[in-house]
This record gives C-alpha cells, sequence and structure tokens, in this order.
C-alpha cells in the first residue's frame, strides 16, 4: 500500500517538473529564434533613423520630400512584397517540419517570381508618384522631391522582392543568426556609404545607399543559402526547383492575398491615422508629436514583428512534424511571451517618455505632448503584441484570412471611425485618436483569440499533412482537394 501511494506521490511531484522542463525547452527554442529576428529588425529601424538623419543635412526641402517619398515607398511597395512574402512561412514551415525538402525549394523560386511580377505595376506608379501627388493637393516641388528620390530607389523593389523570400526559407527552418549577420554587416556599411554618395550625389545618393545596403545583405543571404545549404545533409540536391503544378500555385496565391493584404490593412491603418492627425487644430504642432510617438512604436515594432514570425515557425514546424500537441503548446507559449513583453515594453515606454521627446524637439509643448501621447500609447503597446503573436500563429496553421477579417473588423470598421469621432466630434484630438484605435485593437484581439482558442490542432495537424506533404507520385487528386477547401 506504501508502495502504491509513493508511486502516487512521485507521479504528482514529476509531473510539475516536466511541464516546468518543457516550458524551458519551448522557450529555449524560441528565444534561439526571436533574438536574432529582434536584432535583425532593430537594424531596419536604425537604418531608417540614419536615412532621415542624412536627408536632414540637405535640407527642410529634401527631408520633407524624401520623407514623403519613403512612406509612398513603404505603403504602395514595401508593404506588399512582405506580405506576399508571408505566405512562404505557413508553406515552408510545415513542409520543414514534414522535411519535404522539394517544397521547400519550389516554394522560395515561386515566391521569388510572383514578387518580382508585382514589382513591374509598383515601379509604374513610382515612376509617376508627383502627378498622384499633386492631384490629391500635395506641393508640386515636395511631389518633384518625392519623385526624385523614388526613381533612385527603384532598384530596392527588386532586391526586396529577393530579400523577403530569402528571409522566410531560411526563418522557416529556424535559421536566423546568418539573417541577422548578413543586416549588421550591411548596417556597418550604411553610415560609410551615406557619407559618400550624399556628398557626391545629394538626395539621390542617399535614396541609393539604401538600396546598395539591401545589396549587400541580398548577397550575403545568397552566399549562405547556395553555399552552406549546399553541403547540408544533401537536401539541396533532391530538386524540387522548377517543378512546380498549377496547384502549387493556387496554393500559393491563396495564401498571399490574405497574408498581403493582413500586411498591408495594418501599416496602411497607421499612415490614415497620420493623415487624419493632419486635420486636428495646430495640425503641424500635432503630426510633430504623433510622428515622434510612432517612433517609438516603430522601435517595439521590431521586437512585436519577430515574436509574431517565431510563433508562426514554430505552430507550422510542429504542424507539419505531424505533432498537434506540440503546435498547441508552443502557440500559447508564444502568446504567454507576448503579454509579458508587451507588459515590459509598455513600462519602458512610460519610463521613457519623460525623455523621448526630448530627443526629436526642442520645442516644449510639442515634448509636453509626447509625454502625454506616450501614456495612452503604452496602453496600446500591451494589446498590440499579443495582437501580432496572434496574427503569426494563425498564419501558421496556414489560414492568414482569420488576422485578415480581424484586422479589416478592428482598424477599420471599429478604430478608424472611432478615432474620428472622439477627434473631432467629441473634440478629444490626438488623445481621442488613440483611444479610438485602443478600442479597435481590442476588438481585434478578441477576435483573434476567439480564432484561436477554438482551433482544433488535430485537424489542422492533418491538413499539414496533405498540404506539406504533397510528393511527386501521389495523385494529383489529393492537392485539389486541399484548393477547394474540402479538407
Amino acid at each position: 500500500m506504501s508502495s502504491v501511494s509513493n508511486l502516487q506521490e512521485n507521479q504528482g511531484r514529476s509531473w510539475p517538473a516536466k511541464f516546468s522542463k518543457r516550458v524551458l525547452s519551448e522557450l529555449k527554442t524560441q528565444q534561439g529564434m526571436a533574438v536574432p529576428l529582434v536584432a535583425m529588425n532593430l537594424t531596419w529601424f536604425i537604418k531608417i533613423t540614419i536615412t532621415t538623419a542624412f536627408l536632414g543635412r540637405l535640407g527642410e526641402l529634401q527631408l520633407a520630400g524624401g520623407a514623403l517619398g519613403f512612406t509612398f515607398a513603404n505603403v504602395t511597395g514595401f508593404s506588399v512584397l512582405t506580405g506576399l512574402s508571408g505566405a512562404m512561412e505557413p508553406i515552408c514551415g510545415q513542409a520543414y517540419g514534414a522535411k519535404n525538402s522539394k517544397l521547400l525549394h519550389k516554394t522560395l523560386l515561386m515566391t521569388m517570381f510572383l514578387l518580382l511580377l508585382v514589382t513591374v505595376p509598383i515601379s509604374f506608379l513610382w515612376l509617376h508618384v508627383d502627378k498622384l501627388l499633386i492631384h490629391f493637393g500635395q506641393q508640386e516641388d515636395l511631389s518633384i522631391v518625392a519623385r526624385n528620390y523614388l526613381f533612385y530607389l527603384l532598384p530596392d523593389l527588386v532586391i526586396t522582392a529577393i530579400i523577403c523570400p530569402l528571409k522566410a526559407y531560411l526563418s522557416s527552418q529556424g535559421i536566423t543568426v546568418p539573417i541577422m549577420f548578413s543586416y549588421g554587416l550591411a548596417l556597418a556599411f550604411h553610415v560609410p556609404i551615406n557619407i559618400f554618395l550624399a556628398k557626391a550625389k545629394g538626395l539621390e545618393g542617399v535614396a541609393m545607399a539604401v538600396w546598395i545596403s539591401d545589396l549587400i545583405v541580398l548577397t550575403l543571404l545568397a552566399i549562405y543559402v547556395i553555399v552552406v545549404e549546399n553541403t547540408k545533409e544533401g537536401k539541396w540536391k533532391e530538386g524540387g526547383w522548377l517543378d512546380q503544378s498549377y496547384e502549387d500555385w493556387i496554393r500559393l496565391l491563396k495564401l498571399s492575398g490574405p497574408c498581403c493584404l493582413t500586411t498591408c490593412l495594418e501599416w496602411w491603418c497607421y499612415e490614415i491615422l497620420v493623415l487624419m492627425t493632419g486635420h486636428l487644430n495646430n495640425a503641424k504642432e500635432t503630426v510633430g508629436i504623433l510622428t515622434i510617438v510612432l517612433n517609438f512604436d516603430y522601435l517595439l515594432f521590431s521586437v512585436m514583428l519577430s515574436l509574431a514570425t517565431c510563433a508562426s515557425i514554430r505552430a507550422s514546424n510542429e504542424l507539419g512534424a505531424n505533432r498537434p500537441g506540440a503546435a498547441c503548446y508552443s502557440a500559447y507559449v508564444s502568446l504567454t511571451v507576448s503579454v509579458i513583453t508587451g507588459c515590459i515594453c509598455s513600462l519602458v515606454m512610460v519610463a521613457a517618455r519623460g525623455s523621448w521627446g526630448a530627443l526629436f524637439s526642442h520645442n516644449k509643448r510639442i515634448v509636453k505632448g509626447v509625454k502625454k501621447m506616450l501614456l495612452l500609447m503604452a496602453l496600446l503597446e500591451i494589446v498590440n503584441f499579443p495582437l501580432a503573436v496572434c496574427g503569426g500563429i494563425v498564419r501558421g496553421t496556414a489560414r492568414p484570412w482569420l488576422a485578415m477579417y480581424a484586422n479589416l473588423g478592428g482598424f477599420y470598421l471599429i478604430a478608424l471611425p472611432l478615432a474620428a469621432a472622439l477627434a473631432f466630434k467629441v473634440g478629444l484630438g490626438l488623445g481621442g485618436m488613440l483611444m479610438g484605435f485602443l478600442v479597435g485593437i481590442i476588438a481585434c484581439l478578441i477576435l483573434l483569440l476567439v480564432f484561436i482558442f477554438r482551433i482544433n490542432w488535430d485537424e489542422e495537424a492533418r491538413k499539414a499533412q496533405i498540404l506539406a506533404d504533397i510528393s511527386e507520385d501521389e495523385n494529383k487528386k489529393t492537392a485539389e482537394t486541399v484548393n477547394n477547401g474540402q479538407v
């Protein structure tokens, strides 16, 4: 009798130990992926800051026109390319988990081709940006400067169309350290390149420095993929590179569309917020306050985006490996980490609110406004972090349209209308706009949490086996079944 009770007691003690061990193991895995991604995304923020600083040294017109051009580039170009490449995360992540190298290879090439094709209409739009801006009431001199900046930035579209798939290809396999080193080395060269080109060619040189830095990243990543992956377990030689079928393209397009819309809906919403701020009383001061506040948000966004990517990769890898329990577990660990990280970053924002505004402006009213608005923004960050990770989880399950629906409802049906009403009708100004955004983001998070809590992980794992484990010899009816939504 005593031996039975001892056995039960040992089992009771072993469960917490196993749980703790499992938590630590998952945290270690996610840390190894997320930390290099955070460092990589931080270099993106620093590069933008450096570029803005060099534009500012050229004069007010070059700063305003260059910033306008770069904003237009983000909204119409880089957000689209980044969003489209998001479809690689579920496909390549699940393919890696299922050990299907052929699907990894073909998806890489297909996404590159798709993104390069998309750069054609985007390039045409950039070349005529001055006419578009003038049509919507922008000053002619600023519009011409923006067009010149974008003209010399055009090569970055092609470079980004190749970098994004390469990053997704590597990160979906948990390979993130080479990405971090590539971006870090490119950043080290970004300042001297800017010094030389800004002196030699002015505004055009600053634009050229952006794509030259990205070209360094592309070269390093391409060398890594070609040389290192070629010797890694012979997987590079398994083929699949040019073996694309109609079903493969349908699967990619069905995922890339919602991924692109999800990214663009979020990016565009913040740009609309800035445009709305321009219609408030004392618009120049208010826009300045919001711009400084959003700069802090962009800094934290590098952490947020990394956690979301990590959550997507972990969920897709485990589903592809047919481990639904592990996929569910990793998703909830990711959510917990996002809540804790969001609270920490929110506290950092509150602690820095007294000094952050002074880094950008000597205007006392702007500094005071930044100090006040950062309190509201800190509340948004507590919600933003788990929201981003929820988007990563549903993307990892190859259902990115769930995040698209949530963003559409939360941002455009609630956040923007409520922000406009509180700011203009009630008269709360910028604070009312941020409060409206907070309500919309909370609604968006609730929708995604409902979607995630209702996920049948066993069913998702079964779908992942069909999505990621299609072989050359299988009947194509299986793929058609998936594409028609019958599974």
